[in-house]
């Protein structure tokens, strides 16, 4: 509660206010919890997919709008980095180093040279194309690695624009989803049994849920090929994040001569979050935690990077779109065709 002055001198209470991020995470609770009613409706959509969508659609709703630009933003942008931060840690859980070498030594060298082929030609295209800010560095991220988490963590290192974060994430999302209904109809004409279907999956979509939700459709098999290859993806977050926080300490000593506040604004060279993910990484190896506690850190993280997707979904502005969103769409429509030649190739090769 705090207190005014009165004209006669006198102090009157004015009411307790919450803090201001306050709004912004309430909306995004809410926005969660309408993204759970979609999936539980459509299962076929991803609880995460659906954050966004309805983010996006917050953003550019009557009424809403006003909420989404004004009160709630701080709060909005709050999730979207420090709840994103949190939901990343706890994906390391999803990891095994045991599945990992089960996989074999040639499907991990596969899954390392489709991620370095679609990071290194979705950049360099991005740029070619003209794209501003660090959309070509967040779009080459999102694909090669695990979608919207990859771009949130990035974003936090390069300390990207919290627009070309949200259009990143937006761009992902939407190829992810069609990918859900495009790959199951190319099993069979690409000649590919359920196990390689299951990896060719693992190894060219973007999002863990996305992954699930299209491998199932070929079977157990398939669902358990494409989880264990995309969590050899999610694993290489760490190191591309200490290259990149690397790469972003360099530029500021040469920008700032060292020192003032380019010094003090460098990030570490492995950021507290990305050194959870590994931690927690090593924690599902041990093989201590019991199922139940597993099963609750994935709800907790699913959660989390809900509310945190809904408000980067929340930060696009379809309208400031108009000028890049072709060539936006181009570059997400090359790297797709880019991971996913490449993934089917790589599957070949090791099957």
């Amino acid at each position: 509660m705090t207190l005014t002055a009165a004209p006669g001198g006198a102090r009157q209470a004015t009411g307790w206010r919450p803090p201001a991020p306050a709004y912004g995470l309430g909306l995004a609770v809410a926005g969660v919890g309408a993204a759970w009613g979609v999936h539980r409706l459509l299962p076929a959509v991803p609880l995460l997919t659906a954050a966004v969508v309805l983010g996006i659609v917050a953003a550019h709703l009557p009424g809403a709008r006003g909420l989404v630009r004004g009160v709630c933003r701080a709060g909005l942008s709050l999730a979207g980095k420090r709840l994103m931060r949190l939901g990343i840690v706890l994906l390391g859980l999803k990891l095994s180093l045991n599945d990992v070498l089960g996989l074999g030594w040639a499907t991990v060298a596969m899954v390392l040279g489709v991620v370095a082929a679609t990071f290194c030609g979705t950049w360099w295209l991005g740029r070619r194309m003209g794209l501003s800010g660090d959309q070509p560095l967040l779009i080459a991220t999102g694909y090669s690695i695990c979608g919207a988490s990859a771009i949130g963590a990035v974003g936090e290192v390069s300390d990207s624009d919290e627009r070309d974060v949200a259009t990143s994430v937006a761009l992902v999302t939407l190829c992810g989803t069609l990918a859900i209904a495009v790959l199951p109809l190319l099993q069979h004409p690409l000649g590919l049994g359920d196990e390689a279907f299951g990896r060719w999956v693992g190894a060219s979509v973007h999002d863990v849920g996305q992954v699930v939700a299209t491998a199932q459709t070929a079977g157990p098999s398939a669902l358990g090929d494409a989880v264990l290859v995309k969590l050899v993806r999610v694993a290489l977050l760490a190191p591309l994040v200490a290259v990149l926080a690397t790469s972003v300490r360099a530029r500021g000593r040469a920008n700032g001569a060292g020192g003032g506040e380019a010094e003090r604004r460098r990030p570490p060279l492995v950021p507290l979050f990305v050194l959870g993910f590994l931690a927690m990484t090593a924690l599902r190896s041990t093989d201590v935690l019991s199922a139940t506690v597993l099963d609750g850190a994935a709800t907790a993280q699913e959660l989390l990077l809900a509310a945190a997707l809904f408000g980067l979904g929340s930060a696009v502005h379809l309208p400031s779109l108009t000028r890049t969103g072709a060539r936006v769409a181009a570059l997400g429509l090359c790297a797709w065709v880019v991971i996913a030649g490449a993934s089917y190739g790589g599957v070949l090769l090791t099957t």
